[in-house]
């Protein structure tokens, strides 16, 4: 049935202009102009008909078709638009279940609500069209730079134009106080697709590490190329930055190559970055030494590693300190980005009184405990011991190594040392046992008396309960709360338990309880050794 509503022609040429205006395919026009038509349609026949409209791409001609489905006679539930075998009969010969039966019907004239309805049905479907087209466009572009002219500006959000469609650069992905005109010329980094229903699907960045990273391989060719490796990226946007690098070849000095001759490289750079000062590093495995690169220009005394609570320890000269800190803390707080550690900075005389501090407190423990003399009590801590455990456990050789301990007075450091652990022990079983800690959990090998009661004071009081926990619950960790790493307290933290022996005896529980197949655990083990 051919259009012959002066209404269904003026769709017809509106579906074109969109299409040629939109630059896209066509046949999506056609095909909302079809949905549309179908709709009218069943809005006249009824809407549990199953009406489907067709045009033929090159006359226009629109034929309306009415479809009916086979199913089984239980199955029957739309009469309008389903049919049992029997009844299918008459229209075809030996039909079958999931067969389809279409008949021609009258076509449908467009009255002014109808087309207007038509309308809004292939606008929004060229809408689909277009973001579809947009998002595919540059799904692949994610971690790029792009240039985009700037169109306006929205509550602080810039809106550009990238060609295919609109970006958003938001207030906070700008460099300080960068000023936008439509009409200026930027480049940004892609930081995010999102296919969306409605509302911007391209998020654009200056501010973030990789826009820097990505602008130092545009300008630096041995980036580009692979023979120098971009390692790690810390930015306070618009004030200063750190990247560190590391090269392939020794031959190519890394920091030089990134700062390029008279500094025409680096400073491509920092123009782009309005004027972010950037202090290029020399990258090294060894975290100690990467961390004194990473402060600079402040000189470093002494670095004191905790890998396990991803703390650092930095010691610098009274002169120094300020330098290290930064404006503001903003050098540490670069290079704690750019390391991955939370560091600590301490002058040497806060270093000095802090070590003397600590020199007291071991002395003291050892004068009560012991029952020594200050001035003995001082040569064990001298020598390096730091605990009871460590006096009354150690090989007696190391005792002997001490000026004016024979093997009798050894013997006796250790018989005081186990004595006081042994009576500690059992205070501390009988508190665990006065706050109802139960057998299983008392008896678990790889738990002290004062463990134990330490998990009863926080609830654990059962193997079941030990099972249930985290290893961080146990040996303590780092979370980053709204970018700033925060201290998660452990409840065996004070007795040097490690995430790794944490895991293991929390894993050992579970298969004491049946919860894990040791096969299967030992075969998981195995997998991530042979990934590693």
């Amino acid at each position: 049935m051919a259009f012959t509503s002066a209404n269904q022609l003026e769709l017809l040429q509106t579906a074109e202009a969109v299409a040629r205006e939109k630059m896209i395919d066509p046949g999506l026009v056609v095909e909302a102009m079809e949905e549309s038509l179908a709709r009218a349609a069943k809005s006249r026949y009824g809407s549990e008909m199953d009406i489907r409209v067709s045009i033929d791409r090159k006359t226009g001609r629109a034929t309306f078709t009415r479809v009916r489905t086979v199913v089984e006679d239980e199955e029957l539930e739309n009469y309008q638009a389903e049919m049992t075998v029997e009844q299918a009969r008459q229209y075809m010969d030996n039909p079958q279940v999931g067969d389809i039966y279409s008949e021609e019907v009258p076509p449908v004239e467009l009255g002014r609500i109808a087309a207007q309805s038509a309308k809004q049905v292939i606008l929004q479907k060229v809408r689909e069209a277009e973001r579809d087209k947009q998002y595919e466009e540059f799904k692949d572009k994610n971690g790029t730079i792009i240039n985009a002219a700037v169109k306006r500006e929205e509550y602080g959000n810039v809106i550009v134009d990238v060609g295919a469609g609109e970006a958003v650069l938001r207030r906070n992905e700008k460099i300080g106080r960068e000023a936008y005109r439509p009409g200026d010329r930027i480049r940004a980094y892609v930081k995010d697709v999102r296919r969306e229903q409605r509302g911007p699907q391209i998020f654009l960045s200056r501010t973030a590490p990789e826009f820097m990273a990505e602008l130092f391989k545009m300008e630096v060719p041995e980036i580009y190329e692979g023979i120098i490796e971009i390692k790690a990226v810390a930015r306070d946007p618009g004030s200063r930055a750190k990247i560190a690098v590391l090269s392939s070849d020794g031959s190519i000095d890394p920091v030089g190559a990134c700062v390029g001759m008279r500094g025409s490289r680096v400073q491509a750079v920092v123009n782009e970055l309005q004027g972010e000062k950037i202090d290029i590093i020399p990258w090294n495995e060894d975290m100690p030494t990467f961390l004194v690169n990473a402060l600079q220009p402040a000189e470093v005394s002494k670095v004191v590693l905790d890998e396990e609570a991803g703390k650092i320890e930095v010691v610098v000269p009274e002169e120094q300190l300020s330098l290290a800190i930064g404006r503001r803390g903003q050098n540490v707080r670069l290079a704690s980005q750019l390391t991955g550690l939370d560091i600590d900075i301490m002058t040497e005389e806060e270093e000095s009184k802090r070590r003397q501090a600590e020199f007291e407190v071991r002395t003291k423990l050892f004068v009560e405990t012991l029952d020594l003399d200050e001035f003995f009590a001082q040569l064990l801590v001298a020598e390096g011991f730091t605990s009871l455990e460590e006096v009354a456990y150690v090989e007696l050789d190391e005792l002997l190594v001490i000026d004016g301990v024979d093997e009798d007075t050894a013997n006796e450091l250790q018989a005081r040392a186990r004595d006081y652990l042994e009576a500690q022990a059992a205070k501390a079983l009988e508190a665990a046992r006065a706050m109802g800690v139960e057998d299983s959990l008392i008896t678990f090998d790889g738990l002290t008396p004062q463990m134990v009661e330490a998990l009863a004071e926080d609830g654990v009081k059962s193997l079941e309960d030990f099972a249930t926990c985290a290893d961080w619950e146990l040996a303590g960790g780092w979370t980053t709360v709204n970018g700033e790493r925060v201290k998660d307290d452990g409840v065996l933290e004070k007795f040097d338990v490690s995430l790794e022996e944490a895991q293991n005896l929390i894993m050992t529980a579970r298969v004491m309880l049946g919860w894990v197949d040791p096969e299967e655990l030992t075969a998981d083990v195995e997998e991530e050794e042979a990934e590693e």
